[in-house]
């Protein structure tokens, strides 16, 4: 199409001459005909200029041709380069926008062999490797939505499989029933007949004796007047006693069909709410890239997302076994290795370890008295808070055992560890634990149902009051939330920067920003949770877990989601 153009000489243009251009002036930013480009060159200050061909010009990529060498601003031509800023600044920029920049240099020495610099080969390969990127990131989407299509029709053939499987089987139920049906009313057509049939002879044999009974009178002699009336005494006697006989023995009683539906079968129409659930489970991303340069200024300035930003998506959910489908969950942990660790309360304490892919490796110990909470310290150490013992068991997560404990002088409700402290919560008091010497500071006016810590600050809830809280190492108190989303908070966690997590009674988990001020909820009952006391987030790998009620089998237990967020 750049062959189509017709470009008219901007100098030619100016005196009302149309002369077709054959050069483009780099520097001027000028169209020449041949005449122009002759004078052009011939000109002290011009002669020294680019040029370029009319075709040359046209191939340059639009947003090259929209360069300038002039300011925008104060239509003067570039001749310095602000290192502060990475732009190039005409006279005029130097007392407007750039009075405090002190790194200026000479435009002409930034431009010095930039084509021969070896940072537009490094472009070049950028490109290239980011083409390539999306490339693999292209073929590999269409793979995945390849597989999405098998995973459908595969998902189809086992629902039809399933409702196959149904229908047979209610196929099979019917047709017991129906032949059970059919048998039961023959075999009660076939006593009703067998009674009728007797019936009918007895009234057979009365309409006889009926219809006789006027001969007798008219032609018998007395003596065989006087027998056959004994005679028929006695038949007419038999047949009322087997009339009485039929009556009391039951067996002129109504007898009725009646049909009883299953009650389990029944139950489906009003349990069944749906053939099934569609999960997107999402696991992370693994195609290797080739790693491309990025702009340092990433790094000097890191982007931190908003909290409207942070939407998690579902990864996995624990498998709970069968046999401790009774647990009572209070705290769970993502370790380092990516392993979680359930804090289970049921009959008074002990901790369970899950793999990465959620499924139960072992029982890692169990504690003699009640206990509410566990944190993961560093190495292979968790501290768990034994309630009515007044102390912080630290467990060894590999040998499964307890090595060491710390007495505390008040009651153990909540602990949480960044690796250098402990913070022991109860509802009177707290105390900070420094690792390195095992010395305590009590903390007089930090009191919660649960805590987190995060850069030397400690995070709390206070269940019965409806708040957030967060408090220096002192002690002392930097601010408190509180919102009509969070309701009764329980568990409280945070990430990588900052923003507080916290599960609310409401069935959510809500979001609160820094600084303590705005607040998000981004799980509720409608993404599936409901009864949430746990959660837990590594900062690492950004996965975040949360406990909740799930029903199954119309039997309800406790189990934990996995989250990226």
């Amino acid at each position: 199409m750049a062959s189509l153009v017709t470009d008219y000489c901007t100098l030619c243009n100016d005196d009302g001459t149309s002369t077709e251009a054959v050069r483009w002036c780099v520097e001027c930013e000028v169209f020449l005909c041949i005449d122009c480009e002759k004078h052009h060159k011939k000109l002290r200050m011009s002669k020294a200029h680019n040029t370029m061909s009319t075709r040359d010009y046209h191939n340059l990529p639009k947003f090259m041709q929209e360069i300038s060498s002039q300011c925008r601003d104060h239509k003067k031509k570039y001749e310095l380069y602000c290192s502060f800023h990475a732009c190039p600044c005409c006279v005029m920029c130097i007392t407007d926008k750039h009075k405090k920049c002190q790194e200026m240099k000479p435009l002409s020495d930034i431009l010095k062999k930039v084509k021969s610099s070896a940072s537009v080969q490094l472009f070049e390969k950028d490109l290239k490797d980011v083409k390539e990127n999306l490339e693999e990131i292209i073929k590999y989407l269409k793979r995945r939505t390849n597989t999405s299509t098998v995973q459908k029709t595969k998902a189809v053939e086992q629902i039809r499989s399933m409702r196959k499987f149904i229908d047979d089987f209610l196929n099979k139920l019917e047709q017991e029933i129906l032949d059970d049906l059919d048998s039961k009313q023959s075999a009660l057509k076939s006593q009703m007949d067998t009674l009728l049939q007797q019936l009918k002879t007895q009234a057979n044999q009365m309409s006889q004796l009926q219809s006789e009974f006027s001969k007798i009178t008219q032609y018998a002699t007395e003596l065989q007047m006087y027998c056959g009336l004994r005679e028929i005494e006695i038949t007419t006697s038999e047949a009322v006693k087997h009339l009485e006989d039929l009556k009391s023995g039951g067996q002129l009683d109504e007898v009725n069909l009646e049909l009883s539906i299953s009650s389990k079968l029944q139950s489906i129409l009003k349990d069944v709410k749906s053939f099934g659930d569609i999960n997107i489970n999402t696991s992370p991303f693994t195609l290797q890239l080739k790693a491309v340069r990025k702009d340092q200024a990433q790094y000097l300035v890191p982007t931190i997302p908003t909290i409207e930003q942070i939407k998690p998506s579902m990864v996995r959910q624990l498998n709970i076994p069968q046999d401790r489908k009774y647990i009572n969950i209070l705290a769970c942990t993502i370790l380092p290795d990516g392993k979680y660790l359930i804090h289970d309360n049921q009959f008074r304490g002990n901790l369970l370890l899950f793999s990465n892919d959620g499924m139960f490796i072992r029982e890692v110990v169990k504690f003699t008295g009640r206990s509410y909470d566990s944190c993961f310290v560093r190495n292979n150490t968790v501290a768990a808070a034994l309630y009515s013992e007044k102390q912080i068991a630290l467990v060894d997560v590999e040998k499964n055992e307890i090595f060491k404990s710390i007495n505390l002088s008040h009651h153990c409700y909540s602990v949480a560890s960044d690796g250098q402290m402990l913070v022991i919560c109860s509802s009177r008091k707290s105390t900070l634990v420094k690792l390195n010497d095992m010395s305590h500071t009590i903390l007089e006016g930090v009191v919660a149902d649960k805590v987190a810590l995060f850069k030397g600050n400690i995070y709390c809830t206070i269940n019965k009051e409806n708040k957030v809280c967060c408090y220096k190492s002192t002690g002392e108190a930097l601010w408190t939330f509180m919102h009509n989303d969070v309701v009764h908070p329980k568990g409280i966690t945070l990430d990588k920067n900052g923003f507080v997590y916290v599960v609310s009674m409401s069935n959510s988990v809500v979001v609160v920003s820094p600084d303590g001020k705005t607040c998000k909820t981004i799980l509720s009952e409608a993404d599936g949770i409901k009864s949430l006391l746990a959660i837990d987030i590594d900062k690492e790998s950004e996965l975040m877990i949360v406990s909740c009620i799930k029903s199954d089998d119309s039997k309800s237990y406790q189990t934990a989601f996995v989250y990226k967020i």
